[in-house]
């Protein structure tokens, strides 16, 4: 079962990176084509901008959830790091919960927000459901805790399947 479980993380990882990967890929073609239009052409389009944004929500949420699972999210340990064992592991394992209060937080208020706002449409993408753009909001917070899960039953992914660095003495 963990090794089944440890598999779909790794799949799951994956996934994340690839979709905040293509995020940001396609940013760096978006916000040039809206400079271009806008100062070459002198007829700048409306599109591009809101797009970078939606592109960043998605990008921001997916990688901040694969981040975590790889151990390199930004996070803040001098206090940490100054105190001694037993106390340093407790304090992460403070931090653990936090970190998964803040994920079931952004699940539920997601997706009521997404519920609130599934009729609306976006002025320059009239097709699109304002809704479905604050979709990876909650869908990074369940990601998240399914790491958070995986860390807390099974242990830190294996540095030889991801990109992953454990906490060493010193940190």
């Amino acid at each position: 079962m963990k090794t089944a479980y440890r598999r779909a993380m790794d799949a799951l990882y994956l996934a994340c990176m690839i979709v905040a990967g293509l995020a940001l890929a396609i940013m760096t073609i978006v916000i040039p084509w809206g400079v271009y239009t806008r100062y070459v052409l002198n007829r700048g389009s409306a599109w591009p901008e809101p797009m970078a944004v939606l592109l960043m929500i998605l990008f921001t949420f997916f990688a901040g959830a694969a981040c975590y699972r790889a151990g390199i999210h930004i996070s803040v340990t001098m206090f940490s790091d100054a105190l001694r064992q037993p106390y340093r592991r407790l304090v992460h394992g403070l931090a653990e919960v936090l970190v998964a209060v803040l994920a079931v937080f952004m699940a539920y208020w997601g997706f009521q927000l997404v519920a609130t706002t599934w009729n609306q449409v976006i002025a320059e993408f009239p097709f699109l459901s304002v809704g479905i753009t604050y979709l990876p909001i909650p869908l990074g917070g369940v990601v998240t805790l399914l790491f958070i899960v995986e860390r807390a039953w099974i242990g830190p992914p294996p540095r030889d399947s991801i990109m992953y660095r454990e906490p060493t003495e010193a940190s």
